[in-house]
């Protein structure tokens, strides 16, 4: 049993985790920059700076993508390289860089799929109030346009946010990440509901610009449980949990999936949220409610539950259980029940975005590096995405998170995602078995699954 015929096998990677060159060639400050300056937010008080150094190193990148046979590569923009200031003259020099990548990248068969916004937020707009302030998804649509313009003569995919339960939770309400700002919850929801506006009018920006016909989705976190048993009430459990909306925060899936597919908030957030919510103009949610191609997902773990008699119980993983160097637990069929109630709820065929672990690598005595637990990882994932697909899920693509090692934002470099290791000293690329075992995966177009690990 294969995956469907036209199916994408990608990798991706984020600008700031990658890029490195900060303030170089005319790039502007983002919140990360600020963020990594103070002390004790960031795992050994590392830095972005420099990092993989894909700005400097990104045809050798290129390079090894071809060379692994990948097929599509999951890029971001990096908004402050485009517009120093967020808004106003784009840096020639920023746009440059990507023009070069993408020609790159095509040039070696390899499709470009563009997520314009992964995080690294303008620090000039954040002076301003960032997604707090008003105009901010205008801001985000000036800069889409600026972006489109440029590359979507050779662009046709394209994602519009990546994660926005991630920037707006721990961004805005923990303080945990980038802004780091803890704000009250009627302010959470404030800037959540511009984010969402900022992707409506990007898409539509998209949509009226782009040189070549867009497929358009975005990249949400894909908040999963599954069933502790396959039984009719624990499967029903298990969907009710995925979607549910139950305490005074946005990491959920319904509240940014419901707006941009359905048009609406969901009835349970409202009335958890109630008298909290701001102010939403009578088109609003027209514009946050845009036509998407795909529905594109991050889904990496995921909550066993069980049903009970009032409800469902969510269950505590068991001592000793399988996990990630993130200390997530490592649960395959998140891959099969993520994507199948994300189908069955909102209809769009789906995109792995995400998908990968964390592991404890280093080079070899024999100067290789062998990851056999990623590729146990990634073998037990894909079957249960293959099965997902085999049972009527409509599937498009699965990234790889990631091609490199890079910078894993608070935990610095301290967690190893590549399937391609990282000398973070000189800069080293050393392809990982599990590149090699995903390049026949590509080749047999998952044919190989269960085969020679």
């Amino acid at each position: 049993m294969s995956f469907p015929r036209d199916f994408i096998w990608g990798v991706a990677a984020a600008s700031y985790q990658i890029e490195g060159a900060i303030g170089e060639d005319g790039r502007g400050t983002s919140v990360w920059d600020m963020f990594c300056k103070q002390p004790g937010k960031i795992k050994g008080a590392d830095r972005a700076d420099v990092g993989p150094d894909h700005y400097h190193r990104w045809r050798e990148d290129v390079d090894l993508m071809a060379k692994l046979g990948i097929q599509a590569y999951r890029l971001s923009i990096a908004w402050p390289r485009v517009l120093p200031d967020g808004i106003g003259k784009p840096n020639v020099k920023g746009l440059a860089f990507y023009d070069k990548l993408v020609d790159g990248l095509l040039e070696n068969g390899i499709d470009p799929w563009i997520t314009l916004f992964h995080w690294d937020y303008p620090y000039e707009l954040f002076l301003k109030g960032g997604w707090l302030h008003p105009d901010s998804s205008d801001w985000f649509a000036e800069y889409t346009r600026v972006v489109v313009e440029k590359l979507s003569d050779r662009v046709k995919y394209w994602m519009t946010l990546n994660e926005p339960q991630c920037f707006i939770h721990f961004g805005h309400q923990t303080g945990s990440n980038a802004p780091g700002l803890k704000l009250n919850f009627p302010e959470v929801l404030t800037a959540g509901h511009n984010v969402l506006l900022a992707h409506g009018k990007a898409v539509q920006i998209i949509r009226t610009y782009a040189k070549t016909p867009p497929q358009v989705g975005a990249a949400l976190v894909g908040i999963i449980s599954v069933p502790a048993m396959d039984t009719p009430q624990d499967i029903d459990a298990a969907r009710q949990a995925t979607f549910a909306i139950m305490e005074k925060n946005l990491w959920n899936n319904t509240w940014w999936a419901d707006p941009m597919i359905r048009g609406e908030y969901p009835a349970d957030g409202l009335k958890i949220f109630g008298s909290l919510m701001p102010k939403v103009l009578a088109d609003d949610m027209e514009m946050i409610r845009q036509p998407m191609d795909f529905y594109g997902v991050n889904i990496y773990t995921a909550d066993k539950v069980k049903a009970g008699e009032e409800g469902w119980q969510t269950l505590v993983p068991e001592p000793g259980s399988a996990r990630t160097a993130m200390d997530w637990t490592i649960v395959p069929e998140s891959l099969y029940w993520g994507p199948k109630f994300l189908y069955e709820r909102y209809g769009l065929p789906i995109v792995i975005a995400e998908n990968g672990m964390a592991n404890l690598d280093w080079i070899g005595v024999d100067g290789k590096v062998h990851d056999p637990q990623r590729i146990d990882y990634l073998n037990r994932y894909l079957k249960e995405y293959q099965r997902a697909i085999s049972d009527g899920v409509s599937a498009r693509a699965y990234f790889q998170w990631s091609i490199l090692d890079n910078f894993e934002w608070v935990e610095g470099f301290s967690k190893r995602f590549g399937l391609v290791y990282v000398d973070y000293v000189n800069g080293r690329r050393i392809q990982k078995d599990s590149a090699t075992w995903y390049k026949k995966c590509i080749v047999t177009n998952g044919k190989n699954l269960n085969v020679d690990l």
